[in-house]
């Protein structure tokens, strides 16, 4: 991989953690605890609010693994480890990076 393509996905990468960071800020009153005045709302809307507090929790908890994949790839770019299977060394595909940059198998690896 050249200069320009590591670059490139870094820059990608940098926008996919700004994107995520500010969906999480954003979504952050949806995983809110659900109000359970009977009086309020019914027992229907309760159980609508609370699957939706409950899907909005997931949607938060994938984001912050996708911001943890983030960081690790963009500390592999600095450290110079970008680009490599974590487990048999071998250059990853750059075809499989561009589809996912935070990929940190190669297609061999990730098929075991």
């Amino acid at each position: 991989m050249n200069n320009e393509e590591m670059e490139a996905i870094r820059h990608r990468l940098l926008d996919l953690r700004t994107d995520l960071r500010d969906l999480q800020e954003a979504s952050r009153e949806a995983g809110e605890t659900v109000q359970l005045d009977q009086s309020r709302v019914g027992r229907l809307s309760r159980m609508d609010a609370m699957q939706a507090q409950q899907m909005a929790q997931e949607t938060a908890r994938r984001r912050q693994r996708q911001l943890v994949m983030i960081e690790g790839a963009l500390r592999r770019i600095e450290s110079g480890d970008y680009g490599y299977c974590i487990d048999c060394g071998e250059a990853i595909d750059i075809r499989r990076l561009h589809a996912d940059p935070t990929n940190t198998r190669c297609i061999a690896c990730a098929d075991k």
